[in-house]
């Protein structure tokens, strides 16, 4: 097999075949390409609406529906194909990971294969995600770190000048080029990737999987980059409700926040960056008072990050 197509689902089904609807005519153009849709045991019918899209669109020559146990969230959904295709007597030498709250623009996949074909050593290959209109969004990103985290709390121009080398989302560019780690919502891995750095870490939910999962490839040799001429319409956070400020962060977020520096840096990193995220917070939110600005953090913030980041393990999502 050249190509698998994974995209997990979870209470999405008509934006699912939305997708697979323009995943259609790219998987048409690649022979040897397949998409397994994995249904997260939504538990609301979403699996049945699924397998009828694939039959009555004639989907089923290509595509085929996995039903998961539980819903084990990202890493867990992605590794349950990923698992089966690679131990498979024809392992696909590519695996594109696609968002179930995403639509393909023509040639979308062509792009990344070529891309990856062309450069052997690159293991992990991201799309430029985009808003409808063609508004770029944030894609390529730097990993976290110390100077990462004042900068992202303490919304401070000055700071974000002197640490600009260390957003972790900088801003995009126009041209293929090297970045740390892409998001997750469509992103190509080179089979060799997985043999080398192993598959996605379960521990984590939703949110910080794919900086970690870049990171390991990293330390196991291999590249990851940018393609923007790969573009995918990404409807943001219609699958998770992330986003919305007038809700909680979830407390998966925490988890995998906590779990992601523990796991690569070790307990006094996340100590250090707990710390530091504190501080800059609390300033933030000293001087957003003062100054009479709005309000556009999600509520309970500080409250929730001081209840869940230093704990030591727990199922808290």
């Amino acid at each position: 097999m050249k190509l698998l197509v994974v995209i997990v689902h979870y209470r999405t089904p008509a934006l699912a075949v939305e997708c697979l609807r323009s995943v259609a005519p790219e998987i048409a153009s690649l022979p040897g390409s397949r998409v397994v849709v994995v249904e997260n045991a939504s538990g609301d019918g979403s699996a049945e609406q699924i397998a009828a899209a694939l039959r009555s669109e004639g989907w089923t020559g290509w595509a085929s529906l996995l039903v998961a146990e539980r819903n084990g969230g990202f890493a867990y959904g992605n590794n349950q194909a990923l698992r089966a295709a690679l131990a498979s007597e024809d392992p696909p030498e590519f695996v594109q990971l696609l968002n179930p709250d995403t639509l393909l623009r023509p040639g979308a996949l062509r792009a990344l294969l070529e891309f990856m074909e062309r450069h052997p050593d690159v293991g992990i290959a991201g799309s430029r995600l985009e808003d409808r209109d063609g508004s770029v969004q944030l894609s390529a990103f730097r990993f976290y770190s110390l100077a990462s985290e004042l900068e992202g709390t303490i919304s401070l121009r000055i700071v974000s000048r002197l640490l600009a080398a260390s957003l972790v989302a900088p801003p995009a560019r126009e041209e293929a080029h090297p970045t740390d780690w892409v998001c997750g919502a469509s992103m190509m891995i080179r089979r060799r990737v997985f043999e080398d750095a192993g598959l996605f870490d379960e521990r984590y939910f939703l949110y910080f999987e794919e900086a970690d999962f870049c990171l390991q490839a990293r330390r196991a040799g291999w590249s990851c980059w940018y393609v923007p001429e790969s573009r995918v319409v990404h409807l943001r956070s219609q699958s998770t409700g992330v986003g919305d400020l007038s809700t909680p962060m979830p407390p998966y977020w925490f988890r995998s926040r906590r779990h992601y520096h523990l796991k690569n840096h070790g307990g006094s990193y996340l100590l250090a960056t707990n710390l530091i995220w504190l501080a800059g917070f609390a300033s933030w939110r000293l001087r957003r008072r003062l100054q009479r600005k709005p309000d556009t953090d999600p509520p309970r913030m500080m409250s929730d990050f001081l209840r869940l980041s230093f704990r030591a393990s727990g199922d808290d999502r």
